[in-house]
Protein backbone atom coordinates (compact mmCIF):
# COMPACT_ATOMS: atom_id res chain seq x y z
CA UNK A 1 0.00 0.00 0.00
CA UNK A 2 1.28 3.44 -0.91
CA UNK A 3 2.19 5.43 2.25
CA UNK A 4 -0.13 8.25 1.20
CA UNK A 5 -3.00 5.77 1.07
CA UNK A 6 -2.03 4.46 4.49
CA UNK A 7 -2.30 7.99 5.90
CA UNK A 8 -5.80 8.35 4.39
CA UNK A 9 -6.91 5.07 5.90
CA UNK A 10 -5.81 6.24 9.35
CA UNK A 11 -8.72 8.69 8.98
CA UNK A 12 -11.01 6.27 7.14
CA UNK A 13 -14.15 7.57 8.86
CA UNK A 14 -13.80 10.80 6.83
CA UNK A 15 -13.89 9.01 3.50
CA UNK A 16 -16.97 6.77 3.53
CA UNK A 17 -19.22 8.77 1.19
CA UNK A 18 -19.04 9.55 -2.51
CA UNK A 19 -15.34 10.35 -2.68
CA UNK A 20 -13.23 11.29 -5.69
CA UNK A 21 -9.58 10.23 -5.44
CA UNK A 22 -7.60 12.40 -7.86
CA UNK A 23 -4.17 11.17 -8.95
CA UNK A 24 -4.54 8.07 -6.81
CA UNK A 25 -1.78 5.43 -6.71
CA UNK A 26 -2.36 2.01 -8.25
CA UNK A 27 -2.84 0.20 -4.96
CA UNK A 28 -5.79 -1.24 -3.00
CA UNK A 29 -7.22 2.09 -1.80
CA UNK A 30 -10.36 1.74 -3.95
CA UNK A 31 -10.84 -1.68 -2.43
CA UNK A 32 -10.71 -0.19 1.06
CA UNK A 33 -13.10 2.65 0.15
CA UNK A 34 -15.94 0.95 -1.77
CA UNK A 35 -17.95 4.15 -2.37
CA UNK A 36 -14.97 6.01 -3.86
CA UNK A 37 -14.05 6.52 -7.49
CA UNK A 38 -10.78 7.57 -9.07
CA UNK A 39 -9.50 10.14 -11.55
CA UNK A 40 -6.08 9.48 -13.06
CA UNK A 41 -3.95 11.21 -15.68
CA UNK A 42 -1.36 8.40 -15.74
CA UNK A 43 -2.25 5.72 -18.29
CA UNK A 44 -0.20 3.00 -16.62
CA UNK A 45 -1.75 3.49 -13.21
CA UNK A 46 -5.19 3.66 -14.79
CA UNK A 47 -4.59 0.35 -16.56
CA UNK A 48 -3.63 -1.32 -13.28
CA UNK A 49 -6.62 0.14 -11.46
CA UNK A 50 -9.04 -0.85 -14.22
CA UNK A 51 -7.89 -4.46 -14.06
CA UNK A 52 -8.81 -4.58 -10.37
CA UNK A 53 -11.65 -2.05 -10.13
CA UNK A 54 -13.26 -2.00 -13.55
CA UNK A 55 -15.32 1.11 -14.26
CA UNK A 56 -14.38 2.95 -11.08
CA UNK A 57 -11.62 5.17 -12.46
CA UNK A 58 -11.58 7.79 -15.24
CA UNK A 59 -8.73 9.21 -17.32
CA UNK A 60 -8.15 12.70 -18.65
CA UNK A 61 -7.26 16.32 -17.92
CA UNK A 62 -10.58 17.23 -16.28
CA UNK A 63 -12.51 15.74 -13.33
CA UNK A 64 -15.16 13.17 -14.26
CA UNK A 65 -18.84 14.18 -14.20
CA UNK A 66 -20.98 13.39 -11.20
CA UNK A 67 -21.60 14.55 -7.66
CA UNK A 68 -19.07 14.02 -4.89
CA UNK A 69 -19.26 14.52 -1.14
CA UNK A 70 -15.52 15.17 -0.98
CA UNK A 71 -12.34 14.83 -2.99
CA UNK A 72 -8.73 13.95 -2.24
CA UNK A 73 -5.84 15.21 -4.35
CA UNK A 74 -2.66 13.17 -4.26
CA UNK A 75 0.02 15.83 -4.62
CA UNK A 76 1.63 15.85 -8.09
CA UNK A 77 5.18 16.97 -8.77
CA UNK A 78 4.36 20.24 -10.53
CA UNK A 79 3.26 23.28 -8.56
CA UNK A 80 1.38 24.69 -11.56
CA UNK A 81 -0.43 21.40 -12.06
CA UNK A 82 -1.32 21.37 -8.35
CA UNK A 83 -2.94 24.81 -8.73
CA UNK A 84 -4.99 23.64 -11.70
CA UNK A 85 -6.11 20.42 -10.02
CA UNK A 86 -7.07 22.08 -6.74
CA UNK A 87 -9.18 24.65 -8.57
CA UNK A 88 -10.76 22.05 -10.85
CA UNK A 89 -11.80 19.99 -7.83
CA UNK A 90 -12.89 22.98 -5.75
CA UNK A 91 -15.37 24.09 -8.41
CA UNK A 92 -17.27 20.86 -7.74
CA UNK A 93 -17.21 21.01 -3.94
CA UNK A 94 -19.00 24.13 -2.71
CA UNK A 95 -19.52 23.75 1.03
CA UNK A 96 -17.75 20.40 1.07
CA UNK A 97 -14.23 19.28 2.00
CA UNK A 98 -11.20 18.96 -0.24
CA UNK A 99 -8.22 16.99 1.03
CA UNK A 100 -4.59 17.11 0.00
CA UNK A 101 -2.15 14.31 0.76
CA UNK A 102 1.49 13.97 -0.19
CA UNK A 103 5.00 13.10 0.84
CA UNK A 104 7.06 15.62 2.77
CA UNK A 105 9.89 15.36 0.25
CA UNK A 106 7.41 16.08 -2.55
CA UNK A 107 6.64 19.47 -1.00
CA UNK A 108 3.36 18.86 0.81
CA UNK A 109 3.96 21.71 3.26
CA UNK A 110 4.50 24.14 0.37
CA UNK A 111 1.42 22.79 -1.40
CA UNK A 112 -0.66 23.26 1.76
CA UNK A 113 -0.22 27.01 1.24
CA UNK A 114 -1.81 26.61 -2.18
CA UNK A 115 -4.69 24.77 -0.52
CA UNK A 116 -5.19 27.65 1.91
CA UNK A 117 -6.19 29.95 -0.96
CA UNK A 118 -9.47 28.04 -1.18
CA UNK A 119 -10.53 28.44 2.46
CA UNK A 120 -9.45 27.74 6.01
CA UNK A 121 -7.09 24.78 5.85
CA UNK A 122 -5.80 22.51 8.60
CA UNK A 123 -3.43 19.60 8.92
CA UNK A 124 -5.21 16.40 9.92
CA UNK A 125 -2.37 13.89 10.13
CA UNK A 126 1.34 13.36 9.68
CA UNK A 127 2.68 9.83 9.31
CA UNK A 128 4.67 7.60 6.94
CA UNK A 129 6.68 10.71 5.93
CA UNK A 130 3.42 12.13 4.56
CA UNK A 131 0.88 14.73 5.58
CA UNK A 132 -2.90 14.99 5.15
CA UNK A 133 -4.55 18.42 4.90
CA UNK A 134 -8.18 19.53 4.64
CA UNK A 135 -9.98 22.66 3.49
CA UNK A 136 -13.71 23.41 3.43
CA UNK A 137 -14.58 25.06 0.11
CA UNK A 138 -16.39 28.19 1.26
CA UNK A 139 -16.59 30.08 -2.04
CA UNK A 140 -16.60 28.19 -5.30
CA UNK A 141 -13.76 29.43 -7.49
CA UNK A 142 -14.11 29.95 -11.21
CA UNK A 143 -13.38 26.83 -13.23
CA UNK A 144 -9.75 26.89 -14.37
CA UNK A 145 -9.11 27.11 -18.11
CA UNK A 146 -6.29 24.99 -19.47
CA UNK A 147 -5.80 27.46 -22.32
CA UNK A 148 -4.99 30.18 -19.81
CA UNK A 149 -2.51 27.94 -18.00
CA UNK A 150 -0.71 26.74 -21.13
CA UNK A 151 2.72 28.08 -22.00
CA UNK A 152 2.97 29.10 -25.65
CA UNK A 153 6.45 29.49 -27.13
CA UNK A 154 8.16 29.39 -30.49
CA UNK A 155 11.21 27.37 -31.48
CA UNK A 156 13.26 28.67 -34.37
CA UNK A 157 14.24 25.49 -36.20
CA UNK A 158 15.94 24.93 -39.54
CA UNK A 159 12.56 23.96 -41.02
CA UNK A 160 11.05 27.22 -39.78
CA UNK A 161 9.38 28.33 -36.53
CA UNK A 162 7.51 25.70 -34.52
CA UNK A 163 4.69 26.76 -32.21
CA UNK A 164 4.67 24.76 -28.97
CA UNK A 165 1.82 24.54 -26.45
CA UNK A 166 2.83 23.10 -23.10
CA UNK A 167 0.38 22.32 -20.28
CA UNK A 168 1.16 22.17 -16.55
CA UNK A 169 2.82 18.98 -15.41
CA UNK A 170 4.34 18.16 -18.81
CA UNK A 171 8.07 17.43 -18.89
CA UNK A 172 10.16 20.57 -19.38
CA UNK A 173 7.01 22.70 -19.17
CA UNK A 174 7.34 25.92 -21.14
CA UNK A 175 10.86 25.36 -22.46
CA UNK A 176 13.02 23.16 -24.66
CA UNK A 177 15.13 20.77 -22.62
CA UNK A 178 18.79 20.15 -23.45
CA UNK A 179 18.33 16.55 -24.60
CA UNK A 180 15.52 17.32 -27.02
CA UNK A 181 17.40 20.36 -28.34
CA UNK A 182 20.31 18.10 -29.23
CA UNK A 183 18.11 15.45 -30.81
CA UNK A 184 16.37 18.08 -32.96
CA UNK A 185 19.72 18.69 -34.67
CA UNK A 186 20.09 15.01 -35.63
CA UNK A 187 16.81 13.91 -37.18
CA UNK A 188 18.10 13.52 -40.73
CA UNK A 189 18.02 10.33 -42.81
CA UNK A 190 15.33 8.52 -40.87
CA UNK A 191 13.54 5.79 -42.81
CA UNK A 192 10.13 6.81 -44.10
CA UNK A 193 6.95 5.03 -43.13
CA UNK A 194 5.37 4.74 -39.68
CA UNK A 195 7.43 6.67 -37.12
CA UNK A 196 6.92 6.80 -33.35
CA UNK A 197 7.76 9.67 -31.00
CA UNK A 198 8.03 7.78 -27.71
CA UNK A 199 7.42 9.90 -24.60
CA UNK A 200 6.17 12.77 -26.72
CA UNK A 201 5.68 15.37 -23.96
CA UNK A 202 4.53 18.62 -25.56
CA UNK A 203 4.93 17.12 -29.04
CA UNK A 204 8.07 18.99 -30.09
CA UNK A 205 9.86 16.01 -31.64
CA UNK A 206 6.70 14.52 -33.15
CA UNK A 207 5.62 17.79 -34.77
CA UNK A 208 9.12 18.39 -36.11
CA UNK A 209 9.26 14.90 -37.57
CA UNK A 210 5.86 15.25 -39.22
CA UNK A 211 6.90 18.51 -40.80
CA UNK A 212 10.23 17.12 -41.98
CA UNK A 213 8.78 13.80 -43.20
CA UNK A 214 5.25 14.76 -44.32
CA UNK A 215 4.68 11.46 -46.13
CA UNK A 216 5.42 9.46 -42.99
CA UNK A 217 2.69 8.36 -40.60
CA UNK A 218 3.60 9.86 -37.23
CA UNK A 219 2.45 8.33 -33.95
CA UNK A 220 3.02 10.20 -30.67
CA UNK A 221 2.84 8.25 -27.40
CA UNK A 222 2.95 9.36 -23.77
CA UNK A 223 1.76 7.97 -20.45
CA UNK A 224 0.47 11.34 -19.22
CA UNK A 225 -2.91 12.80 -20.20
CA UNK A 226 -1.60 16.36 -20.00
CA UNK A 227 1.28 15.48 -22.34
CA UNK A 228 -1.13 13.86 -24.80
CA UNK A 229 -3.32 16.97 -24.74
CA UNK A 230 -0.24 19.21 -25.15
CA UNK A 231 0.92 17.22 -28.17
CA UNK A 232 -2.50 17.46 -29.79
CA UNK A 233 -2.49 21.22 -29.30
CA UNK A 234 1.06 21.61 -30.61
CA UNK A 235 0.21 19.63 -33.74
CA UNK A 236 -2.94 21.69 -34.32
CA UNK A 237 -1.09 24.98 -33.79
CA UNK A 238 1.25 24.03 -36.64
CA UNK A 239 -1.41 22.67 -38.99
CA UNK A 240 -0.14 19.10 -38.63
CA UNK A 241 -1.95 15.80 -38.23
CA UNK A 242 -0.69 12.73 -36.41
CA UNK A 243 -2.01 9.97 -34.17
CA UNK A 244 -1.57 10.71 -30.45
CA UNK A 245 -1.86 7.79 -28.03
CA UNK A 246 -2.05 7.61 -24.24
CA UNK A 247 -0.30 4.45 -23.12
CA UNK A 248 2.10 2.98 -20.61
CA UNK A 249 5.45 2.36 -22.26
CA UNK A 250 6.47 0.79 -25.54
CA UNK A 251 3.97 -2.06 -25.13
CA UNK A 252 1.22 0.46 -25.97
CA UNK A 253 2.87 1.38 -29.27
CA UNK A 254 1.86 -0.05 -32.65
CA UNK A 255 3.97 -2.64 -34.48
CA UNK A 256 5.57 -2.42 -37.93
CA UNK A 257 7.31 0.87 -37.18
CA UNK A 258 10.08 2.09 -39.45
CA UNK A 259 11.61 4.29 -36.75
CA UNK A 260 11.34 5.09 -33.05
CA UNK A 261 12.64 8.48 -31.94
CA UNK A 262 12.77 9.31 -28.26
CA UNK A 263 13.97 11.48 -25.45
CA UNK A 264 12.78 8.81 -23.02
CA UNK A 265 11.33 9.72 -19.61
CA UNK A 266 13.24 9.08 -16.42
CA UNK A 267 10.81 10.22 -13.73
CA UNK A 268 7.82 8.56 -12.10
CA UNK A 269 6.27 11.33 -10.04
CA UNK A 270 9.00 12.67 -7.76
CA UNK A 271 11.05 9.48 -8.13
CA UNK A 272 13.78 8.80 -10.66
CA UNK A 273 13.02 5.73 -12.76
CA UNK A 274 14.64 4.41 -15.91
CA UNK A 275 12.22 1.52 -16.35
CA UNK A 276 10.35 3.04 -19.31
CA UNK A 277 13.53 3.79 -21.26
CA UNK A 278 15.12 0.43 -20.47
CA UNK A 279 11.95 -1.41 -21.49
CA UNK A 280 11.88 0.64 -24.70
CA UNK A 281 15.38 -0.57 -25.57
CA UNK A 282 14.63 -4.17 -24.59
CA UNK A 283 11.45 -4.40 -26.71
CA UNK A 284 12.05 -1.96 -29.56
CA UNK A 285 12.82 -4.80 -31.97
CA UNK A 286 9.31 -6.21 -31.42
CA UNK A 287 7.86 -2.96 -32.83
CA UNK A 288 10.35 -2.22 -35.61
CA UNK A 289 10.34 -3.70 -39.09
CA UNK A 290 13.55 -5.20 -40.44
CA UNK A 291 15.79 -2.22 -41.14
CA UNK A 292 13.81 -0.08 -38.71
CA UNK A 293 15.78 2.34 -36.58
CA UNK A 294 15.86 3.36 -32.94
CA UNK A 295 17.29 6.83 -32.33
CA UNK A 296 17.30 8.24 -28.83
CA UNK A 297 19.00 10.83 -26.65
CA UNK A 298 20.09 10.05 -23.09
CA UNK A 299 22.36 11.24 -20.34
CA UNK A 300 25.91 10.24 -21.20
CA UNK A 301 26.46 8.48 -17.86
CA UNK A 302 23.72 5.91 -18.56
CA UNK A 303 25.06 2.57 -19.74
CA UNK A 304 22.66 2.20 -22.66
CA UNK A 305 24.98 1.01 -25.48
CA UNK A 306 25.45 -2.53 -24.04
CA UNK A 307 21.69 -2.81 -23.51
CA UNK A 308 20.99 -1.59 -27.06
CA UNK A 309 23.50 -4.05 -28.56
CA UNK A 310 22.09 -6.91 -26.50
CA UNK A 311 18.51 -6.39 -27.67
CA UNK A 312 18.70 -4.60 -31.02
CA UNK A 313 22.09 -4.63 -32.66
CA UNK A 314 25.19 -2.51 -33.17
CA UNK A 315 24.93 0.82 -31.34
CA UNK A 316 26.33 3.97 -32.92
CA UNK A 317 26.95 7.13 -30.89
CA UNK A 318 26.08 9.94 -33.29
CA UNK A 319 27.11 12.84 -31.03
CA UNK A 320 28.03 13.62 -27.43
CA UNK A 321 27.50 17.14 -26.12
CA UNK A 322 26.53 18.88 -22.87
CA UNK A 323 26.34 15.61 -20.99
CA UNK A 324 24.04 13.90 -23.52
CA UNK A 325 24.55 11.33 -26.26
CA UNK A 326 22.44 10.39 -29.25
CA UNK A 327 22.39 6.65 -29.97
CA UNK A 328 21.35 4.95 -33.20
CA UNK A 329 20.67 1.27 -33.83
CA UNK A 330 19.05 -0.59 -36.73
CA UNK A 331 17.12 -3.81 -36.42
CA UNK A 332 18.63 -6.54 -38.56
Amino acid sequence: MDPRSEVLLRQAELFQGRLLLAGLPADDLLGQLPAASGWSWHAGELQTLERRFNGRCSFGVAPPPGEFDAAVLFLPKSRELTDYLLQALATRLAGRPLYLVGEKRAGIERAAKQLARLGRSRKLDSARHCQLWQVEIEQTPAAPQLDALAHHFTLELEDGPLQVISLPGVFSHGRLDVGSALLLEYLDNLPGGRVLDFGCGAGILGATLKRRYPQSELVLLDVDAFAVESSRRTLAANGLEAEVIAGDGIDAAPRQLTAIVSNPPFHQGVHTSYQASETLIERASEHLVSGGELRLVANAFLRYPPLIEQHLGACQTIIERNGFRIYRAVRA
